[in-house]
């Protein structure tokens, strides 16, 4: 996954940096909102997380959050050495999911970051239906439907499929889909098993499997479901 940070302390961000990535997690560092701007402009779909610093030289964080709420729901965590009341509930009031005063320890940094990440995951849990291009998933029944017409899905195939809904806009490395087919089906899955099944998949849902439009192909990066 990938967190998007945006602070002015080199030194606070490379400390940050060092423990997210011990952790398993990309870190793209910004200095300013100028350069964050440009950033969410281009690549926000490829972000899980975003950890802002209240105060920057050449604005706000919440100049960013707002921009990033405009455009997404991804979850949000304001880093900052002001804890009053009213800059707390701005903050919140806005879209952002927590907040956390420095100096802070890292383990509960950590903590937060991961806290929130399995809300987001879980939220598609509390939704009876997704829906992308003609393709429908119902979740309660453990049904997927396209044009109206049910389709006949392996357990594993529905299992990947749900991955996929659950980052909808999100690009997903092949490591990380590996990691959390293992986690949900308990059975090894290796890399060319990762790739019949995403075949299967698309022969399944796409119009045109060549031409994907549900489960699009990265390159470089990985797979993503939708815009």
């Amino acid at each position: 996954m990938v967190i998007l940070l945006v602070e002015d302390d080199k030194t606070i961000a490379t400390g940050i940096q060092y423990s997210l990535e011990q952790e398993g997690f990309t870190t793209w560092i910004c200095e300013d909102l100028a350069s964050a701007k440009v950033l969410i402009q281009d690549s926000l779909t490829e972000i899980s997380l975003c950890l802002l610093d209240l105060t920057l030289p050449d604005g706000s964080g919440y100049d960013i959050c707002r921009l990033i709420k405009e455009r997404s729901d991804i979850p949000v965590i304001f880093l900052s050495a002001v804890d009053d009341e009213v800059n707390v509930v701005m903050g919140l009031d806005m879209g952002a999911d927590d907040y956390i005063t420095k100096p802070f320890r890292i383990r509960e940094l950590l903590s937060r970051i991961k806290t929130v990440l399995r809300r987001y995951q879980k939220h598609i849990s509390s939704t009876s239906a997704v829906e992308i291009e003609n393709i429908k998933i119902l979740l309660l029944e453990g049904k997927v439907y396209k044009e109206g017409e049910e389709v006949i899905l392996t357990a594993l195939e529905y299992r990947l499929l749900l991955i996929f809904a659950n980052h909808i806009g999100q690009v997903l490395s092949r490591d990380q889909l590996l990691e959390q087919i293992w986690d949900i089906a308990g059975d090894f899955v290796n890399d060319n098993t990762l790739t019949v099944y995403i075949k299967r998949l698309r022969e399944k849902l796409e119009d045109i499997p060549q031409q994907p439009k549900i489960i699009k192909t990265v390159r470089g990066l990985g797979y993503k479901m939708g815009e």
